[in-house]
């Protein structure tokens, strides 16, 4: 199984950070915080990882290389603009292949292992699968909900689950969708496919942080890594 990593966006809300550098470069307990997602894919058996590239793409490639320092085949996947995460997906077409992937959102401190969605796949008639994870502070209401296994809209009364940006996808689930531009995003696809039942899900409580801004970055750099779930927080 291949996998993604989602690495092209602009990183607005960590400014001034992004000024000069990526978000998925940005140190994370002194490691660029690409560098842990490329580890564990390597410890889950994934030998090929794409990963798209916008803004300040050449510093990412020029850390991650040909992931040989991982033990990892990686290619890339060059944007003329950052497509979201859908449009990310139908411009990498031609890397993916008609194969289920792992996608990952670069902008995530997590100890998944992705071990566990490869050996999982997808079930039959699935086209794709979502770990979540309990609303972080920042988030009083979710993205959606899991019911039976089975990925369903949140309802009034359900604050749900937060989607954690990790995920198996079949590539014809994205191509398929019908989008007005090149750049959208893959909430309104999944939004689409849960009606038909087409997404599982499972909701994940190991650790998990969201690194989406300089407050959130400081306090993930403060937690003693050792303490179990520390970073779920």
């Amino acid at each position: 199984m291949k996998a993604m990593i989602l690495a092209a966006g602009l990183g607005k809300r960590m400014r001034p950070l992004t000024d000069t550098l990526p978000k998925p470069l940005i140190p994370v307990r002194g490691k660029p915080l690409i560098a842990y997602h490329l580890e564990a894919l390597a410890r889950a058996g994934i030998t090929e990882v794409i990963i798209n590239l916008a803004y300040r793409g050449a510093q990412i490639q020029e850390f991650v290389g040909d992931g040989s320092a991982w033990g990892l085949q990686v290619v890339y996947s060059q944007e003329p603009e950052p497509l979201e995460t859908g449009g990310a997906i139908v411009h990498a077409a031609a890397l993916l292949g008609s194969e289920p992937f792992i996608l990952l959102n670069a902008d995530i401190f997590t100890d998944f292992d992705f071990a566990d969605l490869a050996k999982r796949g997808l079930t039959r008639g699935a086209q794709g699968h979502l770990v979540l994870v309990p609303n972080p502070d920042f988030k009083a209401e979710g993205d959606f909900s899991v019911q039976q296994g089975y990925l369903i809209a949140r309802t009034g009364i359900d604050l749900g689950y937060t989607f954690a940006g990790m995920s198996v996808i079949n590539p014809g689930l994205v191509s398929r969708y019908l989008s007005a531009t090149p750049r959208f995003g893959l909430a309104q696809v999944f939004r689409s496919a849960l009606a038909l039942r087409q997404l599982t899900a499972q909701v994940y409580q190991g650790r998990w942080s969201d690194v989406g801004t300089p407050e959130r970055l400081r306090l993930l750099n403060e937690i003693d890594s050792e303490r179990p779930g520390a970073a779920a927080q």
